[in-house]
């Protein structure tokens, strides 16, 4: 602790950690935030200091013939930082590194060191909370670096850059430029691509049943029941979990009812009669879920609230700051005996005694490595804050009610109830025959079954606090059916009989909650990671969202068949999952840095799997049209992904667009059909290009019909073809050859102002318009583009430039209420762009998924949260840059 007249200065990792710890502290400590990392591998060649330039391994920052050294530079927007931290350092005498207790967290406290080189003595503070007595305590408790999670983070960035940089490179050169793969990020996309795999492969079986609603006599409560017939004689009748994803039937003793044959059996029970054959009855009791961790957090906050992950980790971590939950990044499932204390203080307060056990409620994680140095995610605090009286809106206040009902339950009392279940006979007046669907015997029976379920709770227990939220294909624990009191024998009526047919249905996509479930199910990746890991996986068009479902794009089947063809390893379950156990590993000190990066990168002595540099350098031929050409059946039609966008192809060579909204499980050979019959889907050859010798074709894109040239295959892949949209005069089946030269050869140089400014006339996505250095002005007339003169330009220049408000405003779009953060009202508008969604402060493009006309309220409260979460853009630098050298880690551990 700073003691008196000393001052102590603490580094945090966000200004908004900084003013909160900063107001507990007092005068004697010094609260500075480093804004994140500040030190990383250079990330391009611009990064790279001059006397490493000349280094082959520089443009990965991982010296791999040296111990896999790492080359660490200060960012750009960093330097500033460490220019204030030094000079607030200069002042103190002593460093207290107060970042996250994590292997992120840990590398950031001992970059800071590296960089700021202290003379005072140094210590490293840790807390799970920010409240006055955590930060206390953590003051008084510092304890030293740990260098054995520097450790497995560093392993971890340097695994990252290698694949990336190493087979990114790959895919660039055989499937489209400017692509990624990733450690983590392609094995996610793999489960995305094999479950649409799973639903294109499906095959839809139909079958039928019979509801029935029973009616127990006027003393029943209730009277009326639902029931399902189960059995026609000693027959099962088949249900959707009897048919394979090839639909076909599995099992023995099945009797495969068509729609018109369940009509006629509903009909022939309408003058049967029914009793009850057995009641069951057996006690139900249901255990509370334990607390929050990172991964349960993100699943029901998706499930329950509509957030992505991502989302729902950037409310959480603002949560955190502000000292309202504690760490958000956690396996740990396990409360402080404050915490605990804190809960069932206040179930007693809401609920009353009877809810609350005998003892309190102790949880052990399941979760593999789990890290349990923090605590589960709970509100923070000896005592815990209501909902209502934290001064809380919007996403914060729905996440911190979710935190806060999770944790009260957590310590309640079980549910406890009764689960019935009931079996009815129905005895008909005719004998009928029924087919064994597996043997094909026919049998009379005059004897059929019904079965009822349901459950009663008698003890709400902790579902009178919190009830999970389920996916679409569960039930959830305190869904109910109430059944009235019956007996064996009991007479009952038929008020209703109903034949219905169903079709069986392919596996439901991934949504985030259940993507976030998979990965860890498979032990991929850490918990902390999933957010970004789907956030690059959509950003980079691998997947897209349909609703809440997540899409894998013709693009990732592409990437993904590369990669299982070529670099299997990489993306195999098991391999991601192991490696992963290593990191963690390290991270305990029990593995040997070195040895991890020479057997991932090298290959292991005497292993049966190569090393990622001997895959990548004896790749072989990889046929680039065949790794991204997909038959459609033996219809003669094939998918293809180009550099330019997915299309469909056939024998014949005529082309047409795949829509990018649509999901490849929805291309069937009927729709390839038409997409091709639609002349805006194809292409129009237009003849070739007297200069170049290049294909000239007008098409239908995104922003309408446009013309372009096609290059050829071997041309280089940084090459980009010319292109030029259709004036609104010119349609794709009148455009010639002329025309679309003249629309490639844009902009036009008009001539150099008076003033030595170029003026160039151009056509833009909302019209014709002149340019003269960063002022724009419009025309009024596209043939003015290649018709207008200097002296009309510089005229047109040389009005009064009509700006901004000066103009009427137009119209929002739509109008979607207020921002759950900002309180201000949402619209979309126009822009240049394309539509947005403004709150008046922060504007936020539509993605491609999203339309105006079904863009919800939540949606746009979305896509505004991250907006505002990424800060403001960068400032344009006019001067030149110049990167210091920078440190050069010798790892404190090495193999």
């Amino acid at each position: 602790m700073a003691t008196a007249g000393k001052k102590a200065l603490v580094i945090v990792e966000s200004p908004a950690k900084a003013t909160k710890i900063a107001s507990f502290l007092g005068t004697g400590y010094v609260v500075e935030s480093s804004r994140g990392h500040v030190a990383d591998l250079p990330t391009g060649a611009s990064e790279v200091p001059a006397k490493y330039k000349g280094e082959k391994w520089a443009r990965t920052g991982v010296n791999v013939d040296n111990d896999f050294e790492p080359l660490y530079v200060v960012q750009a927007d960093k330097k500033s930082t460490i220019r204030d931290l030094k000079a607030k350092l200069a002042t103190a005498d002593e460093l207290l590194l107060a970042t996250d207790e994590d292997r992120e967290g840990e590398a950031i406290a001992w970059h800071l060191l590296q960089q700021l080189k202290p003379k005072v003595p140094v210590r490293r503070m840790v807390f799970h909370e920010i409240t006055p007595q955590a930060i206390a305590d953590a003051v008084a408790n510092p304890r030293e670096l740990n260098t054995d999670l520097v450790d497995a983070q560093e392993t971890r960035r340097i695994l990252d850059r290698l694949y990336g940089y190493e087979v990114s490179p790959v895919l660039w050169k055989k499937v489209m430029p400017r692509l990624s793969a990733g450690r983590v990020q392609s094995v996610a996309t793999r489960l995305v691509v094999d479950r649409e795999r799973e639903r294109m492969a499906f095959r839809a079986a139909s079958y039928a049943g019979i509801e029935a609603v029973l009616n127990a006599g006027e003393n029943a409560d209730p009277r009326t029941f639902g029931a399902t017939l189960t059995n026609v004689s000693d027959l099962r009748v088949a249900t959707g979990r009897d048919f394979d994803p090839q639909g076909r039937l599995t099992g023995k003793g099945l009797l495969h009812l068509s729609l018109p044959q369940a009509e006629s059996l509903a009909e022939a029970l309408r003058a049967a009669s029914y009793a009850v054959v057995s009641v069951e009855a057996k006690p139900y009791t249901r255990r509370p879920y334990a607390p929050f961790r990172t991964t349960t957090l993100q699943q029901d906050a998706g499930r329950k609230l509509g957030f992505t992950a991502e989302r729902t980790m950037r409310v959480a971590q603002d949560l955190y700051e502000r000292g309202f939950i504690t760490y958000m990044r956690t396996d740990s499932i396990q409360l402080s005996q404050t915490a605990i204390d804190a809960a069932r203080s206040q179930v007693k307060k809401l609920f009353g005694g009877q809810y609350l056990p005998d003892k309190p409620r102790v949880y052990t994680s399941k979760v593999k490595n789990a890290q349990e140095a923090h605590e589960a995610i709970r509100p923070a605090g000896e005592t815990f804050a209501a909902p209502k009286e934290t001064g809380l809106v919007g996403d914060a206040l729905r996440l911190y009610e979710l935190v806060w009902k999770r944790t009260l339950a957590s310590q309640m009392k079980d549910a406890v109830g009764e689960s019935v279940s009931i079996r009815i006979g129905a005895t008909l007046p005719e004998r009928i025959g029924v087919t064994d669907a597996t043997t094909g015997e026919v049998t009379e029976t005059g004897r059929c079954t019904f079965s009822a379920s349901g459950r009663t709770i008698t003890f709400p227990g902790f579902l009178k606090a919190y009830v999970v939220g389920v996916d679409d294909d569960e039930t959830s624990d305190d869904a109910q059916a109430r059944l009235p009191q019956l007996v064996a024998g009991a007479a009952l009526t038929a008020d209703e009989l109903t034949a219905a047919g169903h079709d069986t249905r392919p596996p439901a996509r991934y949504t985030e909650p259940s993507l976030v479930a998979k990965l860890e199910e498979l032990e991929i990746g850490r918990p902390s990671t999933y957010a970004s890991i789907i956030r690059t996986i959509t950003s980079r068009d691998y997947v897209f969202k349909k609703g809440s479902a997540l899409v894998p794009t013709w693009l990732a089947f592409a990437v993904t068949r590369l990669l299982e063809e070529h670099f299997p390893k990489l993306v195999d379950y098991a391999f991601t999952a192991e490696l992963e156990d290593t990191l963690d590993e390290i991270a305990k000190g029990e593995a040997a840095r070195l040895q991890v990066l020479n057997d991932f990168y090298f290959g292991p002595d005497g292993a049966t799997h190569e090393g990622l540099n001997t895959l990548v350098n004896e790749l072989g031929e990889i046929d680039a049209r065949e790794l991204s050409t997909y038959p459609l059946g033996d219809s003669g039609i094939a998918v293809r992904v180009g550099r330019y966008g997915t299309y469909v192809e056939d024998a014949d060579g005529r082309r047409a667009n795949v829509p990018e909204e649509l999901p490849p499980d929805e291309l069937t050979i009927e729709l390839a059909t038409q997409l091709l019959e639609q002349p805006a889907g194809e292409e129009r050859e237009l003849g070739v290009d007297p200069d170049t010798g290049n294909r000239v074709v007008a098409k239908s894109g995104r922003y309408g019909p446009y013309v372009t040239e096609v290059l050829p295959e071997d041309a280089p892949k940084s090459a980009k073809p010319r292109t030029g949209s259709l004036f609104a005069s010119m349609s794709l089946d009148t455009v010639t050859l002329d025309d679309a030269l003249r629309l490639m050869s844009l902009p036009r140089v008009v001539g150099t102002a008076s003033d030595g400014v170029e003026i160039t006339a151009q056509n833009g996505r909302y019209g014709p318009y002149l340019k003269k250095g960063t002022d724009s002005r419009s025309l009024t007339a596209e043939e003015q583009i290649f018709g207008i003169t200097l002296a009309e330009a510089e005229e047109i220049y040389a009005q009064p430039k009509t700006r901004g408000r000066a103009r009427a405003a137009a119209a929002p779009l739509k109008e979607l209420g207020d921002d759950p953060v900002s309180g201000k009202p949402m619209v979309i508008k126009d822009g240049r762009f394309g539509a947005y969604v403004t709150d008046g402060e922060i504007n936020a493009t539509l993605r491609k998924d999203d339309s105006v006309e079904a863009i919800t309220a939540e949606r746009a409260a979305e896509l505004l949260a991250e907006k505002r979460a990424k800060g403001p853009a960068p400032k344009k630098r006019t001067t030149r840059r110049t990167t210091k050298a920078g440190a050069k880690r010798a790892p404190a551990k090495r193999g």
